[in-house]
């Protein structure tokens, strides 16, 4: 069998990519990444000029994000047959030389390249470079420590239901919340309810080019690369 990498790539400032990142994107001979249609995509963003000249790029073009819900059975197998498409694709790329998927954040924290890493098993070798998670990248430009002591931190998908989101943001001590974008006035009203508006902050673009921090509850709008915080109050000595 070949062998494919997935390099986690980190938050998306490059300085914050881990050695044997760097490594392996400066010696990779195929190079592939998800990205919309169209569109080159951060990952892609975030390694310019780290790659060799002669690395042969695959653009992995979602068949769908936003056109649709998620909800939609046809969503599901459009991307069903996407991800089954690509992992044949990358596991015969492999058998001639090993294949780079690149990565933002960590790979296995809500990463597109799971729904590879299972079709892939017994068909190439696997190899996870971890990065810095986006959270984490985020939280830290807050200038804050996201949990004390003893706290609970609990991520959430603004992509639940209004008032799923407020029943797990009472119930803990720090909150992370992510894929904010037109769910941004539902989290408002579902951080308002649960009494932790006033202390969240929303992050966009976080340790990238154009980063904003601001109070969630002055916010007009939220791209998707943001997320939400509500930092923990816990035991300290």
């Amino acid at each position: 069998m070949g062998k494919v990498i997935c390099v986690g790539l980190g938050p998306g400032d490059p300085e914050l990519m881990s050695v044997r990142a760097d490594r392996i994107l400066r010696g990779a001979r195929h190079v592939a990444y998800f990205c919309k249609r169209g569109a080159r995509g951060q990952a892609r963003r975030i390694v310019e000029g780290m790659l060799p000249a002669a690395a042969v790029e695959h653009a992995m073009e979602y068949p769908v994000t936003v056109e649709i819900p998620v909800s939609d059975p046809e969503y599901n197998r459009l991307l069903a047959a996407f991800y089954e498409d690509w992992a044949t694709r990358l596991a015969d790329l492999a058998m001639g030389a090993e294949v780079v998927v690149l990565c933002e954040g960590d790979p296995f924290f809500y990463g597109s390249f799971m729904h590879l890493h299972s079709r892939l098993q017994g068909r190439a070798e696997i190899e996870i470079v971890p990065g810095i998670t986006g959270m984490s990248g985020c939280w830290t430009q807050t200038g804050q420590p996201i949990t004390w002591g003893d706290d609970v931190l609990t991520v959430a998908m603004a992509t639940l239901p209004e008032a799923e989101i407020t029943r797990r943001a009472r119930d803990t001590d720090a909150l992370v919340v992510m894929k904010i974008g037109r769910n941004l006035e539902k989290l408002k009203r579902a951080l308002a309810a649960a009494g932790t508006l006033e202390r969240a902050w929303l992050i966009e673009r976080g340790t990238m080019p154009g980063q904003r921090v601001a109070r969630l509850a002055e916010v007009a709008e939220a791209p998707y690369f943001s997320l939400a915080v509500v930092h923990g109050q816990g035991r300290r000595p």
